[in-house]
């Protein structure tokens, strides 16, 4: 029987080390920012559980790592299980934590809350790359293409009727990114971009309440709101502009310290790093989350099939969509809808949610050559 070190050794060398380390700078650099954003009242409680779930999200990624990601696939049935139940359970014992309208969460045992739409994200890669595998051959048939789509849009769907639509379109975002990489054809984009464009008004007319319509005024016109809607960006945008190019320096942000930027320890932790570490604290933090997708395209290139392809550019699809909708929301490019920043958002479950996705992508590159038959064995 091998011993630990040997084990360790081994492990070592067959592991994404490039994975490892960006994830590991960028959740060390989420850390600081969390921090330094919650300096104000005076207590360690949100760094100390950010820093314990980097760690528990670390051993969850090594754990599912060591599991081959066909194997992982396999148990679809059981993901679809996790990940749907806990949802499901929001619509009877959800709650809406201070400061939110949606009863998105579960509270568990010892206060601690837990949002399931972010697991559900993890296990929605799993089911829907099983599925993808399972019909590639005949993906561009009606026939095939129908069940696909209603796989798709289930979560979307649930996720709306959950009342966070944030998180439905991060849903979509990924659906549509694992369809174009199993290959379908562009066609089906062009049709149902069509059909998005026209079907836009509706939405917004008769779909929409008004609380989300005036969210996407207030992209043109912030200044019409500045005691309600329109406050949180403005306050953000002011923000900004006190960081300059260096920043005022950690745990002495204005508005950060004084808490003028609402929520600036959670969804715009962007607006808090630009404040106090200025424009090129923030370059850092845009440079690591795109290696980091690079990185997930790269493994997904690297898979000697297709499954462990979809599930890498499934977790791709997830950390941009939400990278670039919470950035575009605290530079009043986008609505604010209450989408988190991977890897620098404070928040426990999530993050570790987000690192048993990052435990799928090692697992792809670790078992990528699984089945080559070495001289040496």
């Amino acid at each position: 029987m091998k011993n630990i070190f040997a084990i360790i050794a081994d492990y070592i060398r067959e592991a994404d080390k490039i994975m490892f380390l960006l994830t590991f700078a960028a959740s060390a650099y989420g850390c600081l920012a969390v921090l330094s954003a919650t300096a104000y009242t005076g207590s360690v409680k949100q760094f100390v559980t950010q820093v314990t779930a980097v760690i528990i999200g670390f051993g969850l990624a090594i754990f599912i790592s060591n599991f081959d990601y066909k194997r992982i696939q396999s148990l679809w049935p059981l993901a679809a299980a996790v990940g749907l139940i806990p949802v499901l359970l929001t619509f009877f014992i959800g709650f809406a934590p201070e400061g939110t309208d949606d009863k998105a969460w579960l509270l568990l045992p010892g206060g601690v809350s837990f949002q399931p739409a972010e697991l559900l994200k993890v296990c929605f890669v799993v089911t829907f790359s099983a599925h993808l595998t399972a019909v590639k051959k005949t993906i561009n048939k009606l026939k095939t293409l129908v069940p696909l789509l209603l796989h798709g849009g289930f979560p979307v769907v649930l996720i709306h009727f959950q009342g966070d639509d944030g998180t439905a379109l991060v849903f979509a975002v990924m659906f549509i990114a694992m369809l174009y990489s199993a290959g379908l054809r562009l066609r089906y984009f062009a049709i149902a971009g069509g059909a998005a464009v026209v079907a836009a008004p509706i939405a917004y007319f008769f779909i929409l309440n008004e609380d989300q319509k005036a969210r996407i005024l207030s992209i043109f016109n912030p200044e019409a709101d500045l005691q309600g809607i329109g406050f949180q960006q403005w306050m953000g945008r002011i923000a900004l502009a006190n960081g300059g190019i260096t920043g005022q320096g950690l745990f002495r942000g204005e508005l950060t310290q004084s808490q003028g930027v609402p929520k600036a320890y959670n969804d715009f932790i962007f607006v808090s790093i630009g404040e106090e570490l200025g424009l090129l604290g923030c370059l850092a933090v845009v440079i690591l989350l795109t290696a980091i997708c690079l990185r997930c395209v790269r493994v997904a290139r690297l898979s000697t099939d297709e499954s462990g392809m979809y599930m890498a550019v499934g977790i791709f699809a997830m950390i941009f969509a939400q990278s670039v909708i919470n950035v575009g929301m605290c530079i009043s490019l986008l609505p604010v809808i209450g989408i988190t920043l991977p890897f620098f958002s404070a928040g426990g479950s999530s993050l570790m949610c987000l690192m048993c996705g990052i435990g799928l992508v090692l697992s792809v590159y670790k078992h990528r050559n699984s089945g080559t038959i070495y001289l040496h064995e």
